[in-house]
């Protein structure tokens, strides 16, 4: 969006607030950015008898949680195949929305601390090239030539050796991005259902039926699990268990500043990320916290390394003061790869366990969801990312592999 140009609508105004029916041919339980995407793309293909089911605010869970970060240089095959195709969409996003989500591709700068960082990004920086993606390594001088305010001093704790750097990468306004997504599945006739917590699943015959929530029971033919950190506990309700676990991550912001800051730059060694959102202020992250949880909130241990962190990275910011911290609750698998796909109940679909991927995924998963629940059959870039995998064992690891995995 241009400097000066009018700011959306307010929310309130974008979408209808429709009391629920008693049958829809699909039930999304999960009003957060893939939830209103899979609607989004469930109305392309002509499929409008729809309701997302939200148990609080609209995308008031890990998508106003979150850092916006988008970039698709991911290690494996499958794994860079689903970003790509999620980036892609990203880049013709606020046309197909009719609406601006502030997507900025200013570039995500990955950083490298050690000769093992360096073999690493290099071998990551090759896979990504077979597979179409942009990325190239940089050396220290490099990096700082991206990111000017960048100390690459020998001195420091852990000194600057490069890092990969994917230029179309970047991030966006993330409730934007939300109500441009709502505002387009509304217009199509999809309900979208707020302060609708669903408190069980039916299940019978080995079949989905339809939901219990707080509003009263909703039959359907197909029904979606897509609630991120509770996916889990809605998996229970259904009679089965999911290979995940969820802790809380949190961020924060800084008082709004001079630009400065002109791309992301992310750090595993030292395990923070930095980015400026558009009004100035710096966004800050760093990992999940060790323990399970659904809190959103954090810890001041964390905040208080990812800061330390952030300063020795960039010295210009000592001074800046913290504006508000929050947490996310993420949801995370054994081999850090997102779960796409069917469950052992029949016309029960699931989408979780993108840990703290999931922004960037958004676009693309919600396309791949839709032609799931349009047609049940999982798509060909859905297909390693079944729940089967963990029996079988070809996982799809990228633990480390993708850097921070932000």
């Amino acid at each position: 969006m241009p400097p000066g140009a009018d700011l959306p609508e307010h929310p309130e105004f974008l979408w209808r607030n429709p009391e629920p029916r008693r049958h829809y041919q699909v039930v999304i339980i999960g009003g957060g950015g893939h939830g209103l995407a899979t609607a989004h793309y469930l109305a392309r293909r002509g499929v409008t008898d729809v309701a997302v089911l939200e148990k609080g605010w609209l995308a008031g869970g890990n998508m106003a949680r979150n850092t916006t970060i988008i970039r698709s240089n991911y290690l494996w095959d499958a794994s860079a195949a689903i970003y790509e195709h999620s980036m892609k969409l990203w880049e013709s996003l606020d046309e197909d929305l009719d609406y601006p989500i502030l997507f900025s591709q200013r570039g995500v700068l990955n950083l490298d601390h050690s000769l093992q960082d360096i073999r690493d990004s290099r071998r990551r920086v090759e896979a990504n090239k077979l597979n179409g993606v942009d990325a190239e390594w940089v050396d220290a001088a490099g990096a700082q030539e991206i990111c000017p305010i960048l100390n690459i001093s020998p001195d420091i704790r852990y000194p600057v050796l490069g890092g990969t750097y994917q230029p179309r990468g970047g991030i966006a306004k993330h409730d934007y991005v939300a109500w441009g997504f709502a505002r387009s599945a509304d217009a199509a006739g999809i309900d979208i259902i707020q302060n609708c917590e669903v408190t069980g699943i039916d299940v019978e015959h080995g079949t989905v039926r339809g939901v219990q929530t707080s509003r009263g029971p909703i039959t359907a033919d197909r029904v979606a699990m897509i609630g991120a950190g509770h996916s889990a506990v809605l998996a229970r309700m259904a009679g089965f268990r999911l290979p995940v676990q969820s802790h809380p991550l949190q961020a924060l912001v800084s008082e709004l500043l001079q630009p400065v800051h002109p791309t992301v730059v992310m750090s595993n060694a030292v395990h923070v990320y930095v980015s400026q959102a558009h009004k100035g202020e710096l966004v800050m992250g760093a990992g999940v916290d060790t323990y399970n949880g659904y809190g959103q909130r954090g810890a001041f241990h964390v905040i208080e390394r990812q800061m330390s962190a952030a300063v020795e990275l960039f010295p210009v910011f000592a001074r800046a003061h913290v504006l508000r911290t929050w947490g996310g609750i993420v949801d995370t698998t054994p081999d850090a790869s997102a779960i796409m796909g069917l469950t052992p109940v029949e016309n029960l679909f699931v989408n979780c366990g993108w840990g703290t991927g999931g922004f960037k995924a958004t676009p693309g998963v919600g396309n791949v969801m839709a032609e799931m629940l349009d047609t049940g059959k999982v798509p060909d870039l859905a297909a390693e990312f079944g729940l089967d995998r963990f029996t079988t064992g070809r996982l799809v690891d990228e633990h480390g592999a993708a850097a921070v995995a932000h």
